[in-house]
């Protein structure tokens, strides 16, 4: 309960009606109880934009504020929302609109990725995907949009609203110089923790991609590719992919 909530009984709410409607109407909360035990709530009506407005405050202040919230409150923001946000190490993070490098770049992998799956039980996707990442020996999971991820154990891992809950065996980043840190420190160690067994990061602006395996919830290898070379796998066996069709546009 906030601080502007009033908490009333039902005699006083009909004795004093149009007074508490100016309260609700002014923001603020009226809480209504009958013998003694909270049965009603009234809050202000807003639009389905101002909602939107809302939640949209709420969360950029949890980001710029560098406020740790919980799972809870993060899918509950989420739940609300419209806007694109990932909860890593306990901090919501707002996730700007690609450019059209970006897209070139993700449309290229994902025909690269498709092709090479065809016939086999993984599937590519690409973002917005949401991924819940349970690091070991942690009960509370990051959420990621990985640009693109191969997962291979959707049979028993989508849930009844269609959610899928699994581990990815492949996640794709594909970085900007404001996502650089997040994407080569904090992504890396949540996939690496939570059981994910490559990792690839693409950097549109040097035109290169790093691909790190990992084993035992550790950096097995990893090889950076430049443009002319040809990009291998750690975990996929006859996945090679030029690094040029990678940055075709």
């Amino acid at each position: 309960m906030n601080d502007t909530t009033k908490v009333i009984t039902a005699t006083e709410l009909k004795t004093n009606l149009g007074k508490y409607i100016d309260y609700v109407i002014d923001n603020n909360d009226v809480v209504v109880t009958k013998n003694g035990k909270k049965a009603v709530r009234l809050t202000p009506y807003i639009t389905e934009i101002e909602q939107y407005y809302a939640v949209k405050e709420k969360a950029l202040d949890y980001q710029y504020g560098g406020k740790k919230v919980s799972y809870e409150e993060f899918m509950d923001i989420y739940e609300k929302s419209e806007l694109r946000m990932e909860y890593i190490n306990g901090e919501i993070v707002l996730l700007s609109s690609p450019n059209t490098f970006h897209q070139d770049i993700s449309g290229n992998l994902h025909i690269l990725l498709r092709a090479y799956l065809a016939g086999k039980k993984c599937k590519v996707f690409y973002a917005p995907f949401d991924v819940h990442f349970y690091k070991k020996d942690l009960k509370t999971p990051d959420v990621m949009q990985p640009d693109l991820l191969i997962a291979c154990d959707l049979d028993e891992n989508v849930n009844e609203k269609g959610r899928y809950m699994g581990t990815p065996t492949l996640c794709i980043e594909i970085i900007s110089k404001s996502t650089r840190s997040k994407d080569m420190v904090d992504k890396l160690n949540t996939f690496m923790l939570s059981g994910v067994k490559e990792f690839w990061i693409i950097d549109p602006k040097k035109q290169w991609a790093v691909v790190y395996g990992f084993k035992n919830f550790q950096i097995d290898e990893h090889n950076v590719y430049k443009m002319g070379d040809i990009l291998t796998s750690y975990f996929f066996g006859g996945l090679e992919i030029n690094v040029n069709e990678i940055f075709s546009i």
